[in-house]
């Protein structure tokens, strides 16, 4: 597939800039692939295409506020996005970094924290220590912002920042799990009372993790979507969960994946996993005893799909072995995001549905509507 496929026309006046209050009023395109009919619904609609017995697989982590502010010692300013831990630094990215120099240290706004650069790492990240040490969710907490995308803007009233609403709003009712820097967008659709209301109707919920990192939304700039390299993400599947697709795949049960992300963690498991009693990992809480393998590397088939990184880039031709339908929003012209959603249907039935989402005027990406592909 070449990234032209991925490309289309969208009026900037669709990009949502703000949720529809209340989450469950969002609308919501169902696309019949079998019959390549569009439906146009509300989103509290949903359950009118569940049954039960169907599993619904949630991605519960939870967005950090991992957008941060500094400057360098020559009063130049710096905006951080924190991604992760690494041994006794943190992995970051920095804009304004371009003369960054390693030994340089950022001063941090509201906190004593400085970041010492350690070094330049690949893709436009840097590690970094912080002085004196602490914990970055600790840290985050008092200092960070809400990630929001570069494509929601925010007015002079909050100085162009994120506000109380988007710390609220950018967040699933379900985010249990802090480590994402994006939010897994096809869930801020759900209420409480609307999964309280579906699971009254017998459909079963199964929380999965995908901590969604930069990568998500990194453009594509290869012709050739076959030589895109994602970023790695990190992700769980646990025990129970495990049980609870099992039970749904042994009972010929569907399963409806929210969002891409949760797609992503089902088709990182190997084609038997769903198959296999469930094995023994660490304690809940203790990652040391986890193993974090690539799909397809060596180790232990019995345990290495249950946690770990995950790198897969989901594009036609792929054929999903896990997934049966599949929730999600309208996403980025040549993005990788839009691939997978063009592999679960097909290219051609994608373009359609979003030419018509456009012309009936939806609202696309993070803040926008939603789409049930069946």
């Amino acid at each position: 597939m070449r990234l032209s496929e991925l490309q289309y026309e969208l009026p900037p006046e669709l990009i949502a800039q703000h949720p529809v209050v209340p989450r469950d009023a969002s609308r919501l395109l169902v696309l019949d692939r079998r019959r390549g009919s569009i439906e146009h619904r509300t989103f509290r609609d949903l359950g009118d295409y569940l049954v039960p017995g169907d599993c619904l697989v949630l991605n519960d982590t939870r967005v950090i506020p991992a957008r941060f502010f500094g400057r360098r010692a020559t009063g130049g300013r710096v905006e951080g996005l924190f991604l992760r831990t690494d041994g006794d630094g943190w992995r970051v990215m920095l804009k304004g970094s371009a003369r960054l120099k390693v030994g340089e240290r950022i001063a941090c706004d509201r906190s004593p924290v400085q970041l010492t650069v350690e070094r330049r790492l690949e893709r436009g990240e840097w590690l970094v220590r912080p002085e004196p040490a602490v914990g970055p969710l600790e840290w985050l907490v008092q200092v960070g912002h809400t990630p929001l995308p570069p494509y929601i803007h925010r007015g002079a009233s909050t100085h162009g920042l994120p506000g109380p609403e988007d710390a609220e709003r950018y967040q699933t009712v379900y985010a249990q799990r802090p480590g994402a820097v994006a939010a897994p967008t096809a869930g801020l659709h759900f209420t409480a009372e609307l999964l309280d209301q579906l699971r009254g109707r017998g459909v079963r919920q199964v929380d999965v993790t995908l901590h969604v990192g930069p990568g998500t939304f990194v453009p594509i700039e290869v012709d050739d979507l076959s030589e895109h390299r994602m970023h790695a993400e990190w992700f769980e599947v646990t025990p129970a969960a495990l049980v609870g697709l099992r039970a749904a795949r042994t009972a010929g049960r569907r399963v409806v994946a929210v969002g891409t992300t949760s797609a992503r963690v089902l088709e990182s498991l190997s084609a038997g996993e769903l198959d296999r009693p469930a094995a023994t990992t660490a304690a809940p809480g203790d990652d040391s005893a986890v193993p974090r393998l690539l799909p397809g590397k060596k180790g232990d088939s019995e345990t290495a799909a249950l946690s770990g990184w995950t790198d897969i880039f989901i594009h036609p031709p792929y054929r999903f072995r896990h997934v049966d339908r599949l929730l999600t929003n309208f996403h980025l012209p040549g993005s990788t995001l839009l691939a997978l959603v063009m592999a679960f249907a097909s290219p051609e039935l994608i373009r359609a549905a979003y030419r018509e989402a456009v012309e009936r005027r939806y609202r696309f990406y993070s803040y926008g509507d939603a789409m049930l592909i069946l």
